[in-house]
């Protein structure tokens, strides 16, 4: 298992990079992206290390619905939820995955088209 690798990620929940914020909990963290896809695009990670979901087992259900509900309650911080919003999750390298770190995208305030790409 990958849990507890040393990402980006971690250096942001600890701190020592500086980020902004929308959301934190005691197990998430929501914060704009640095490379923003669309007017609005922020992150929501677990602050326990998990490399993706395909590395989450029965024991992670709770923190996977916590992160499912964080994309919400991002969303209504930003005014975002009436219009509507994507969320996306990049599972490995061929998806996109960029941090090995689980992260949920959340992206809004344009009309997205579909398929994404």
């Amino acid at each position: 298992m990958t849990r507890g690798k040393e990402t980006i990620f971690s250096k942001i929940i600890r701190g020592e990079i500086p980020t902004k914020r929308v959301f934190e909990s005691e197990h998430v963290l929501a914060f704009h992206d640095v490379s923003p896809q669309a007017p609005v695009h922020v992150l929501v990670i677990p602050k326990e290390a998990l490399l993706n979901l395909t590395e989450a087992d029965e024991n992670d259900e709770a923190l996977l619905g916590e992160l499912l509900r964080a994309t919400d309650r991002v969303a209504e911080i930003l005014g975002v939820r009436e219009s509507g919003f994507r969320v996306v999750i990049n599972n490995g390298k061929d998806a996109g995955q960029s941090v090995d770190h689980l992260h949920l995208h959340v992206l809004a305030g344009r009309p997205l088209a579909w398929p994404p790409g």
